[in-house]
């Protein structure tokens, strides 16, 4: 399957620069896995479409300031995009700016652009802007007062409150980005959820490289995908599969959450190591994208799983999920689950109503085709 196949035609001006003014003012894109059809919501409306006994599961990460400045021996300005800790006071990050090699020792500025007594070190030059970074200080001892919001490269308008880049329910700190279906919730909206009998549980994975990294294969089988830092915890994973048991389905806030669940349950079912190839192994002789259910196994660490179709869901019954980059893991993952021509059908309907793209935009709702009854 060519990348290509998953490109679609977007006017800039539907890519959204600003979130609403509240947050669950957005739109609901629905799209009926068992018959294609597609209903055009208000946010508001999801409760509609849950039910007593289902358990909302949703990426609890919060998203640091990320995004730093510092000067190379030279005098040149660089910028640092932290993206994981590795180890004791040492990143992955995207450093942008020329000859910043192994080595190369930085100074960081401060919001006035002066030097600051704290420094980085190049241990490692990875691939183009990729390198490994040791601080002088603890990363999480300065990051509030030196670090600004990492924004996506497509807003281009300042966003006066970072706040409203962090989900309601966001508390472990370690995000390069933030898991944008979550956006959406409200303290109210989750409140008449659980009074109606909407289970609500979270698990963690702190959003990395591939949400700034381009897919430039030619090949979906050939795309490279880092690993992100997930976990999922005992009590969680018990409550998630007692509420599955019981008939509830399980309802991924985003295509974070999706990657956490898929996991766990794929480590349940005693598939270790590297998960990168069980897309394509799974489309080996399959017609289904559902295997049966696989209970969920609480777990920590690294993720390396690239959902894509051919994938069969273990785990994940339903979807809230925005509207995704072209050519992007993130739209090949929502392809996984509800077909890719049923959602460059609904990408497409989207366009066409206007519909606001990507991290500040609206929202989809993709109800599988397999859903229990």
């Amino acid at each position: 399957m060519k990348v290509s196949d998953f490109d679609y035609d977007l006017p800039e001006s539907l890519i959204a620069q600003h979130p609403l003014e509240r947050r669950d003012a957005s739109r609901l894109l629905v799209l009926d896995g068992a018959t294609g059809a597609i209903d055009h919501r208000k946010f508001t409306d999801l409760p509609e479409y849950l039910r007593p006994g289902d358990i909302l599961v949703a990426n609890d990460t919060r998203v640091i300031p990320a995004r730093v400045f510092a000067r190379k021996p030279t005098g040149g300005r660089v910028e640092i995009l932290l993206l994981e800790e590795t180890g004791d006071n040492t990143w992955q990050a995207l450093v942008g700016g020329r000859k910043v090699d192994e080595g190369v020792t930085l100074t960081l500025l401060d919001h006035v652009g002066a030097d600051t007594v704290i420094s980085a070190t190049v241990i490692t030059a990875g691939a183009e802007s990729l390198r490994e970074l040791c601080f002088s200080v603890p990363v999480f001892t300065w990051i509030e007062e030196l670090g600004y919001a990492p924004l996506p490269p497509y807003i281009h308008e300042t966003l006066n409150d970072p706040e409203r880049y962090q989900t309601v329910y966001a508390r472990a700190e370690g995000s390069a980005a933030a898991p944008t279906a979550g956006l959406h919730f409200t303290a109210e909206l989750l409140l008449k959820l659980r009074e109606m009998g909407v289970l609500f549980e979270t698990v963690t994975l702190h959003v990395g490289l591939d949400t700034f990294k381009p897919v430039t294969a030619e090949e979906v089988t050939d795309h490279v995908i880092h690993t992100e830092w997930a976990r999922l915890t005992t009590d969680s994973a018990r409550r998630i599969n007692e509420a599955h048991l019981a008939g509830g389905r399980i309802v991924a806030v985003g295509t974070t959450t999706a990657r956490v669940l898929e996991t766990a349950a794929l480590r349940s079912a005693g598939i270790s190591g590297s998960l990168r190839d069980i897309s394509a192994r799974d489309a080996i002789g399959e017609t289904t994208n559902m295997c049966p259910w696989k209970p969920v196994a609480a777990f920590e660490g690294p993720t390396d799983l690239f959902i894509h179709p051919g994938y069969r869901f273990r785990a994940v019954d339903t979807l809230i999920t925005n509207f995704h980059l072209p050519r992007s893991s993130l739209l090949m993952l929502v392809a996984a689950l509800a077909g890719r021509e049923a959602i460059l059908d609904a990408y497409r309907a989207a366009v066409a109503e206007h519909y606001r793209f990507f991290s500040f935009g609206d929202a989809m709702l993709l109800l599988h085709a397999h859903l229990p009854n």
